[in-house]
């Protein structure tokens, strides 16, 4: 992987955040913080951009909360309590749940995600403020989103860095290490881990797509780097592709 220039990546970003803004007219923007790394991160770079006071943060729980590690945040970025709010999401998904009789954990876990952007882009038509996506360029090239659901968003600060990037900019941003220790996970069900449902590690993951995604180098001469699970990451990727592609039209 190459390695970034971590305060240069920061003003890329608050640079094109600003310019956002500027060209929609809206100053205020509304974030679903998850208790992750993405959110956090972008969280930071948002607070960099607008006055606290226009950032609108919901915590949207389906029943593992992760409220109190928001205290660390709120007195670092000043953030006020009317502007944080904690909506549990298990009523609205367990009534779609039971209505719609969905019996796993797969397709329930596209309904949290949708529930969730219901909720934001909801708020964000009450304030106005544009939603704030939180997804990276792993989860994109791997498929790894609900469309229409955490995919959702009108911005989208940090979808061009890889995960093992992400936290580098946390490191530089000062985020505490809660954060940076946490297991990566979409809290769609119990225990439930990303690295866990991939099998295979982020930095495996990263190391393999930026070969065969940034610098074209065939699956075969990437194994031989020892990364093992090449083959398997890019299949992921490719399954996944027809996400990028809808909808499809005439």
């Amino acid at each position: 992987m190459k390695q970034i220039d971590t305060k240069k990546e920061i003003e890329k970003i608050t640079r094109f955040l600003r310019d956002i803004f500027q060209k929609t007219g809206i100053n205020r923007s509304v974030i679903a913080w998850s208790g992750g790394i993405d959110s956090t991160v972008s969280l930071y770079l948002l607070s960099k951009v607008l006055p606290v006071e226009n950032i609108t943060v919901l915590h949207l729980p389906y029943e593992k909360s992760f409220a109190e590690d928001f205290l660390a945040i709120k007195s670092k970025l000043k953030i006020s309590d009317s502007s944080f709010s904690v909506i549990p999401i298990k009523p609205m998904v367990d009534y779609i749940q039971k209505e719609l009789q969905i019996d796993n954990d797969l397709r329930r876990g596209n309904v949290m995600a949708r529930v969730r952007m219901v909720t934001l882009f909801d708020t964000a038509k009450k304030l106005p403020a544009l939603v704030c996506g939180t997804e990276n360029k792993t989860e994109d090239l791997l498929g790894y989103f609900t469309r229409f659901g955490d995919q959702a968003s009108d911005i989208e600060p940090i979808r061009h860095l890889y995960k093992t990037e992400v936290y580098e900019i946390a490191k530089t941003l000062e985020v505490p290490t809660t954060f940076l220790t946490r297991q990566p996970s979409a809290g769609l069900w119990q225990n439930q881990t990303d690295e866990g449902e991939f099998g295979f590690t982020y930095k495996e993951a990263d190391e393999v797509l930026f070969r065969y995604f940034d610098r074209s180098i065939p699956i075969g001469d990437i194994e031989k780097e020892g990364f093992a699970n090449a083959a398997k990451i890019v299949e992921l990727a490719r399954k996944n592709s027809f996400k990028h592609e809808v909808p499809y039209s005439v």
